[in-house]
């Protein structure tokens, strides 16, 4: 690896000699480096971790106030567990025992004084290059888990809209929940991540209906007790489905796939009442019936958006969240211009015909 990059690592020399620093910080301008930091009192060694985020520390061990060895443990606050921070020691100390405890406390390499100016700057790009490599390897790593988790996205989006076809003529039903709940929770003052991740997980609500027959779900007339049964059944085939993953958004996912289908006051298909019904859930639950209303069924006809609101609002404290749905039906006409915001400016290939949707709704 070229050396050229290392030149503007940050650099932080903590020793409580001056000339010390002042050799040192020459070595290395000599050498090109152009940003070193030095300091006399260890105590100042957190608020310049912050203040630099330094890429190499050069750490004397005999010090006033705090010695290089409880530096070296104080330093663990500061150091990610995901990262790698090389720690020289330098040290006018030649004792075994003494390079042993450094080494065993967190420092990376060791050297005595005096030293070889040559030694110190091949000690300090090996372990600069070693940095580098690490912090190179690190971002490959997140690329490559990022591609996997939009790939597994797709995928389970994907199955979400072919379950979603099969009751809904435009297919559009997911997006449109999901567009919504977002809405609804930026509404509702969750943080922005949040929103983001309600906005990725929701449309995954009714992956589980893929284990639905047919001649259930698309079923014209009144279901069966026993058939009402097997339709309850794709909240936990859905939570199979998206169960057991490390990605955030189908975590997010399994819970609402599972009880987006609880009710307030208790008499949802798990029997979940009020507080005990998780919030993200509870807001999908909302959008979801609203959109159902509002959109055409094999079983129904699309409801006018004034009586679908109305009816939203008399379940409220039966089957939604009283709050949700004050929210909801007070600031419709702001949820209807995030919604659509949330239309544009989501990845969904259905963007227009979502915004054509949104714009033939009335008020």
């Amino acid at each position: 690896m070229r050396s050229e990059p290392f030149h503007h690592a940050a650099i932080l020399i903590v020793d409580d000699q001056q000339p010390n620093i002042r050799l040192l910080e020459r070595i290395l301008h000599l050498a090109g480096y152009t940003n070193v930091r030095g300091t006399r009192d260890p105590r100042e060694i957190g608020a310049l971790c912050r203040e630099l985020s330094p890429d190499l520390i050069l750490l004397d061990l005999h010090m006033p106030y705090v010695s290089g060895l409880t530096v070296l443990q104080q330093l663990e606050e500061h150091i990610r567990k995901d990262t790698f921070l090389p720690i020289l020691v330098i040290t006018a100390d030649p004792l075994p025992e003494t390079r042993q405890k450094a080494l065993a406390a967190g420092a990376t390499d060791f050297l005595t004084k005096p030293f070889d100016p040559t030694e110190v700057l091949l000690r300090i790009r090996n372990l600069l290059e070693t940095r580098f490599l690490y912090h190179e390897m690190e971002k490959r790593v997140q690329e490559r888990t990022r591609q996997l988790e939009v790939a597994q996205l797709e995928m389970l989006h994907r199955l979400a809209l072919a379950s979603d076809s099969r009751d809904d003529t435009t297919g559009r039903h997911t997006q449109r929940v999901g567009c919504l709940s977002a809405a609804l929770a930026r509404l509702a003052g969750l943080p922005e991540e949040q929103v983001e991740l309600i906005g990725r997980a929701a449309p995954l609500h009714d992956i589980g209906k893929i284990g639905i027959p047919d001649r259930i779900l698309l079923k014209p007339g009144p279901l069966t007790a026993e058939e009402f049964e097997q339709t309850k059944a794709h909240t936990v085939i859905g939570g199979r489905i998206l169960g057991g993953s490390t990605i955030p958004a189908l975590q997010l996912a399994d819970q609402i796939a599972l009880y987006h289908h609880e009710r307030w006051d208790g008499t949802g298909y798990h029997g979940l009442r009020g507080e005990q019904i998780p919030r993200e859930a509870r807001i999908v639950a909302l959008a979801d019936v609203f959109d159902v209303l509002t959109h055409s069924r094999p079983y129904k006809a699309a409801w006018p958006v004034d009586q679908a609101l109305a009816e939203i609002e008399s379940q409220s404290g039966r089957h939604f969240d009283p709050d949700l749905v004050e929210l909801f039906v007070r600031e419709w006409m702001a949820i209807q211009i995030l919604n659509l915001a949330e239309a544009v400016g989501g990845p969904a290939p259905s963007t227009v015909a979502l915004a054509e949707d949104l714009a033939a709704t009335p008020p």
